[in-house]
């Protein structure tokens, strides 16, 4: 893979893909994580002298012109995070881009209008794509969590234009290869989460790399279930049953330890604060929901990081987003960070609900690697070839 390290873009215009589809409500931006993640490889391009040209999506206005999902807000912010004059393009190709390119000095940085404006970008238009590379001399793609997608400004450019990764997309490759790629093991993964239909591609991949596979959350409750074992009113997937007992038997064959809770906190419905019990996983009553893994549970899995190396985290152990159910995720989140700031452990972890969790326990700066890449980040996982990393393959 091409980074920058030796790339000299003194005077040259860079074509930076970034994602800028940051959170907005009510017209304001609740999370800047993306933009200041972003920020160290701007900063780079720009002191060494480049014309720092930014595009990005912005939710998903379907080829067209939607006042509402302009990147005109976005590009202050991001010069508020920089510190410098971001200007904008009313467009990303065209008269308006290319007039805001010409005006551009070595320096200078730019943002471009929404790339999903256009209908080609999600279709990967080569005319489009083209279009693109005409404003730049060399493509920087920054923007790892868009590499799944093969759209025009992720994948296209970087077959038109020299194509290099950004700061950003190097940290994340760098910290998924030193997870799953060439980890230092002993190595686990905990895996939690709703359904077990939404990650059987990323559990089929996992029990073939990683020693000890740790899996949470309600789909805990469907290879509980798919083993005789009763889990009351619990959410569970009755359909998946068969799947799961072929999941166990895989990570069998190839030597894989699966970690399911042995006990539970059970209540009557899943609501702030109401009545819980904690039960053997054998005794969860009949009207009774599991809503997070007990404190055994815990205990377990933190003697086990004594023995880990490395640890990939995607997934909730329990229902974080309602007391007192978070217990269980934030007591074993905060074993994980410390286990990680003593240097014993080397810990990765991504998704949404993932980091508003560690965020939740407090720990999400404690982690050795936190992705905000979502679904790039879980294909990822799941083995898949993303087409914007292939793309800039040396």
């Amino acid at each position: 893979m091409r980074t920058i390290d030796n790339l000299d873009v003194a005077g040259k215009r860079v074509l930076l893909r970034a994602d800028l589809n940051v959170p907005v409500r009510d017209g304001k931006i609740t999370d800047l994580t993306r933009i200041e993640r972003l920020s160290p490889t701007i900063r780079e391009l720009a002191d060494k002298g480049a014309k720092v040209i930014v595009c990005s999506h912005f939710d998903r206005p379907k080829g067209k012109r939607v006042p509402e999902m302009s990147l005109a807000p976005v590009a202050g912010a991001l010069g508020e995070v920089l510190g410098r004059r971001v200007r904008f393009a009313e467009d990303c190709i065209g008269i308006p881009a290319h007039q805001a390119v010409d005006r551009m000095a070595p320096g200078d940085v730019l943002v471009l209008e929404n790339t999903r404006y256009h209908a080609g970008e999600e279709k990967n238009d080569p005319a489009f794509a083209a279009n693109l590379a005409k404003l730049a001399d060399v493509y920087v793609n920054d923007a790892f969590s868009a590499a799944h997608r093969a759209h025009a400004s992720t994948e296209g450019v970087a077959h038109i234009l020299p194509a290099y990764a950004g700061r950003l997309m190097q940290a994340e490759l760098e910290a998924l290869d030193a997870a799953l790629g060439n980890p230092v093991r002993p190595v686990a993964a905990v895996v939690g989460g709703a359904k077990v239909s939404t990650k059987l591609e990323l559990l089929g991949n996992l029990v073939g790399k990683v020693n000890v596979l740790i899996i949470g959350g309600a789909m805990a409750n469907t290879f509980l279930a798919a083993q005789g074992i009763g889990v009351g009113r619990s959410l569970q997937e009755a359909d998946m049953h068969a799947t799961a007992r072929d999941i166990l038997t895989q990570a069998k064959t190839r030597g894989c330890d699966v970690v399911l809770p042995t006990d539970a906190v059970v209540g009557a419905e899943l609501k702030a604060n109401v009545p819980t019990r904690t039960v053997a996983v054998s005794g969860v009553p009949a009207d009774g929901m599991i809503l997070d893994v007990g404190p055994a549970t815990v205990a377990a899995l933190n003697d086990r990081l004594a023995a880990l190396k490395t640890l990939v985290w995607n997934g909730p152990l329990g229902a974080f987003e309602t007391p007192p159910f978070d217990a269980g995720t934030t007591a074993f989140a905060r074993a994980v960070a410390d286990a990680t700031s003593r240097g014993a452990l080397r810990s990765v972890a991504g998704g949404g609900d993932t980091v508003s969790a560690l965020r939740h326990a407090g720990v999400l700066d404690k982690m050795s690697y936190v992705s905000t890449a979502g679904g790039a980040f879980l294909e990822w996982l799941e083995g898949k070839t993303l087409p914007g990393v292939a793309a800039l393959d040396a």
